[in-house]
């Protein structure tokens, strides 16, 4: 299948979500600083539990914790089984977006609808193996599809290309239904693939250890925003 490129998107704003797994733990109120200034969109927040993914990262407490140094959006993409067991948690640490992954939870609507409850943005993950095709059943309900273009655990991975048929795919679907569903992509973003990306049906890209490695964060931020 060809990526078919939505030329629309020329005209449409593209976000940035800024993931912290690159960040220094030592640091992370000054790194969350930092992005701030560097005028990224979100905050993406990775919780691992070693479980659903091979790594252990951060929870709630973490999260409470480095609220404070932004009003910018928390993005927390949660790599954990039985998700719903946390989402009141992660509400209460500050959490402004959920997302959950396909495979973490056999009643993903009742997930949804929680995340949902607490007035709070709700997002479903595809991880590289994911068929979009679980979405027809519920994608009137989400905020967000975050397309992952590595495979979940860990930072600094190569970006998938075989992924942007998805990314298309996904797109399509939105626009069939008329939606205002938004499309991030997570895993290996960096100017090089960026334009392919946002091209493919991207309204957010994900982006980590590319962000943190730049000589000057802020123009790197707004060269991924002006990728077209």
């Amino acid at each position: 299948m060809l990526t078919k490129k939505n030329n629309f998107r020329k005209t449409k704003v593209i976000e940035v979500s800024s993931s912290i797994l690159s960040a220094d733990f030592a640091n992370l109120g000054k790194s969350v600083e930092m992005l701030a200034d560097a005028s990224v969109d979100y905050i993406h927040i990775d919780v691992m539990d070693g479980n659903f993914v091979p790594n252990i990262t951060i929870g709630p407490v973490v999260i409470s914790a480095i609220r404070k140094y932004t009003t910018i959006p928390f993005d927390v993409h949660l790599m954990i089984n039985s998700p719903s067991n946390y989402i009141e948690a992660f509400v209460d640490a500050g959490a402004d977006m959920i997302t959950v992954h396909a495979e973490s939870d056999i009643h993903l609507d009742r997930v949804i609808r929680e995340v949902k409850s607490y007035k709070r943005s709700a997002g479903l993950s595809l991880v590289p193996t994911s068929h979009y095709n679980i979405l027809e059943y519920i994608i009137f309900e989400l905020d967000l599809v975050l397309i992952m273009t590595v495979n979940p655990g860990f930072g600094g991975q190569q970006f998938i290309a075989s992924q942007l048929d998805k990314i298309s795919c996904v797109r399509n679907m939105i626009e069939k239904y008329s939606l205002k569903t938004k499309i991030a992509v997570d895993g290996g973003i960096n100017i090089g693939n960026a334009k392919s990306v946002v091209e493919a049906g991207a309204d957010i890209l994900v982006v980590g250890s590319a962000i943190f490695k730049a000589a000057n964060m802020l123009d790197y931020v707004q060269q991924l925003k002006s990728c077209l």
